[in-house]
């Protein structure tokens, strides 16, 4: 039978798991004149797992593709609405979240059923071993033979699949115990350390119950030396109160041992190779605590038999398939990784108050975000929110970000604050007309704190000839000014950066080119040691004695210049390559004295300036720092890990919170961009040794500022560019969420009103489009 002009094909589908049987169904759909062979190594009723997820989207997708099956699976489901979050005595439920779970083996008999309907050859327990000779022997190859797929190992070279062993143990059991009422998270505190389970519903009779820990945990339980019905009955004991007297069971007879793995992170550079094409786990797999692998695999078998269905070749219906398909997948890895991340780093959540840490957990892949949770669960988002503001000394529930914060004597009205922007405006270091109306505007804006730009210490200080300073008397005055009218006028705190460019000094204004040399007048620069920003930037001298002691004493001078002023806060610029930074990276560090080498050496210099500027800053007052926390070179450089280190060093000296950002250390530098990218460093920094923190990187919306603070992964969020665009940032984001306690200055309440009444329209019309 043909299709067109194309005659049909003989087409071989390598795993009969969902992926090859939907692929299976979804081609004959389309073609039913093509031969379609599944080959399947295991028997018809083998299975390795337990439950499937499928979330209500899924569904939907599968029935415009598959009415009679997708109706037969609707009919085998087990749903709910709820997650459950058990910690110890503590259990926190929130609802809205519309999952479904069928068990695999049911799932697979409906599949078989309706492939052999559709007229599949079914061929099982048929080990495919050579897969150049299948290539040979049919027109099309799909590989849907699952994470360890042999037609991917085969063509590796071709593939060039990255597999990344995950870091944590889990072991996939069922259980007849009843979670009929909710997804459910159990975290148990044993002798060994922290165990946990993901345990929900599949059928009337049987429940998945996956148990996982860190590898620590694992060995220190000897589960590596177990046999499976010794690490079972381990696994009991820990969750006896969970079970209620039920057992646990094992179907994974193909793993040795006691049944325990690692989650293998699939990803390949390319997913076709001639005739034969990668689906499901073998192209790429998500980890299964998002519980949306299926969902992948039977999503991207629909969008393969639509570009075979339309495409009389071959290669260009897989090239197709694959750049439709690689950016949806990768979207996924992308929310599963997060999750895998949080599962492995949980012990650094552990300590959160249970509100809080069930916020964390459901929030933690980046896919639900805190409005998506008040469309899930209104109830219960407030709760969470009331308990926030509680923690925070307020009295009444307000999304997180206008929750009030204090550091020391400072105390801001709400979380917002106005990231640190070079203006590059300066005349000679002075602040003119140009920064009173920019900093004016934002303090006007409902921000809790601005930040100035970096504000250099001397003129030899400054980044470029544009650069704000606080060593002339002038400068004093001028910003005394604007901090006069903050303080009069706003309900902003306004803070001091201070600085000095180190090697990044004496280039160009921003908007001409970017860290290049002035075309003439350049000064000379100092680092910790003579090694330039770049090939095209001047060599700068490495700091001796007296260096350092004049430079500190610069320091001091601007800080008392500041108190002076009027400034709530000082930050230190110890960031993006800067002096004070080319001592703390290796990168730039290359002394041989007691001020290079270890960390706590380059750390040195930065603490002397520090302390001499706390011994200069009024005790009420807060000082905080800004750190580079990646240097995106790799181990070569700062790393995540060492940023923890630093930020420890930084707390132990007394700095009041860190103010994290990343990178700008290197013209080599990779960084790995998106929304809140670096949020995970302040997150890291917060949890494991409790420090205040300040998150920046990306961030745009009230919903990502919302998430970081109710989660846990900061104390203030920092917003530079949107407060370019839009001052009034923070009194915009009121009115979208409908909070009337935020402050307004007077001669702008008129404006106020329209604009909450404009929200309130565009609340209704979503209101009525999801209606």
């Amino acid at each position: 039978m043909e299709r067109g002009n194309r005659p049909a094909r003989r087409i071989a589908i390598l795993g009969g798991g969902p992926a090859g049987l939907y692929a299976a169904i979804s081609l004959k759909l389309r073609s039913p004149g093509d031969v379609v062979t599944v080959i399947e190594r295991n028997r018809p009723d083998d299975t390795f797992g337990w439950g499937v997820v499928l979330s209500e989207e899924t569904l939907t997708n599968l029935a415009a593709n598959d009415p009679p099956s997708a109706e037969a699976i609707r009919a085998d489901f087990a749903y709910w609405d709820d997650i459950a979050v058990v910690r110890g005595d503590d259990r926190n439920l929130s609802s809205g979240h519309g999952f479904c779970g069928i068990g695999r083996q049911r799932l697979l008999t409906l599949l078989q059923s309706r492939a052999n309907e559709l007229g599949v050859a079914m061929r099982f327990e048929s080990e495919a071993s050579d897969i150049a000779a299948l290539m040979r022997g049919y027109d099309l190859v799909i590989a849907a033979d699952g994470i360890n797929s042999a037609a991917r190992a085969a063509f590796a070279d071709v593939f060039e699949p990255k597999i990344d062993q995950r870091a944590n143990k889990f072991v996939w059991l069922g259980t007849h115990q009843k979670f009929n009422d909710a997804f459910t998270f159990i975290f148990e505190q044993t002798e060994h350390g922290w165990v946990w389970a993901h345990a929900y519903q599949f059928d009337a009779d049987t429940a998945t119950f996956i148990v996982e820990c860190n590898a620590e945990t694992w060995e220190a339980f000897g589960f590596d030396e177990m046999d499976r019905d010794a690490s079972i009955a381990t696994c009991e004991r820990i969750f006896a109160r969970h079970l209620d007297g039920h057992n646990l069971l094992s179907n994974a007879r193909h793993l040795r041992g006691s049944g325990w793995i690692n989650f293998p992170r699939v990803l390949c550079a390319k997913w076709h190779h001639d005739n034969l094409v990668l689906l499901g786990d073998a192209a790429a797999s998500a980890h299964f605590s998002i519980g949306s692998g299926t969902k992948l695999a039977m999503e991207s078998a629909i969008a393969l038999a639509d570009k075979l269905a339309s495409h009389a070749e071959a290669s260009e219906a897989f090239a197709e398939y694959e750049d439709e398909r690689r950016v949806e997948v990768l979207k996924l890895q992308s929310a599963a990784r997060n999750s895998c991340e949080w599962f492995e780093q949980v012990g650094r959540y552990l300590g959160l108050a249970p509100m809080q840490f069930a916020y964390s957990l459901l929030t933690r892949s980046q896919r639900i975000s805190h409005e998506n949770l008040r469309l899930r669960d209104p109830r219960w988002l407030g709760q969470a929110e009331s308990w926030f503001q509680r923690q925070a000394g307020a009295d009444r529930a307000r999304a997180p970000m206008f929750a009030p914060f204090r550091l020391r004597d400072m105390e801001l009205a709400n979380r917002v604050v106005v990231s640190p922007m070079a203006q590059y405006k300066a005349n000679d270091g002075c602040p003119g007309d140009w920064h009173f109306a920019h900093y004016a505007e934002r303090a006007k804006g409902g921000a809790g704190l601005v930040i100035t730009e970096m504000t250099c210490t001397a003129p030899d200080a400054r980044i470029t000839p544009g650069c704000t300073g606080l060593y002339a008397p002038e400068h004093e005055a001028a910003w005394k000014r604007l901090t006069d009218f903050v303080h009069a006028e706003t309900d902003a705190k306004i803070a001091v950066q201070i600085g000095h460019a180190g090697p990044k000094g004496s280039t160009q204004l921003g908007w001409e080119e970017m860290d290049a040399p002035l075309a003439s007048g350049n000064w000379p620069l100092l680092s910790a040691s003579g090694v330039p920003w770049s090939p095209q930037n001047q060599v700068p001298r490495a700091m001796d004695r007296a260096d350092m002691d004049e430079v500190r004493d610069q320091f001091v001078a601007a800080a008392e210049m500041a108190k002076r002023a009027g400034f709530d806060m000082v930050e230190l610029h110890m960031a993006h390559g800067y002096l004070l930074s080319s001592f703390i990276t290796p990168l730039t560090n290359r002394r041989n004295d007691e001020y290079g080498g270890e960390l706590e050496n380059r750390m040195r210099f930065p603490l002397e300036v520090f302390h001499a500027v706390r011994a200069a800053w009024p005790d009420h007052k807060p000082i905080s720092v800004r750190i580079s926390a990646n240097d995106w070179v790799g181990e070569e450089g700062v790393t995540p890990e060492e940023a923890v280190e630093i930020a420890a060093i930084l707390r132990e000296a007394g700095v009041d919170i860190c103010d994290v950002s990343a990178g700008q250390t290197t013209p080599s530098a990779q960084p790995v961009y998106g929304r809140m990218f670096q949020t995970p460093f302040s997150d890291r920094i917060r949890n494991d040794i409790g420090m205040a923190t300040m998150a920046v990187g990306n961030i745009y919306e009230p919903d990502h500022a919302n998430s970081i603070l109710l989660a846990g992964r900061a104390d203030l969020v920092c917003l530079a560019r949107p407060h370019l665009a839009n001052p009034y940032w923070t009194l915009h984001a009121a009115a979208a969420l409908d909070d009337r306690f935020v402050h307004w200055p007077a001669p702008y309440l008129a404006g106020r009103d329209q604009l909450y009444r404009l929200a309130e329209k565009e609340r209704a019309a979503a209101e009525d489009f999801k209606a």
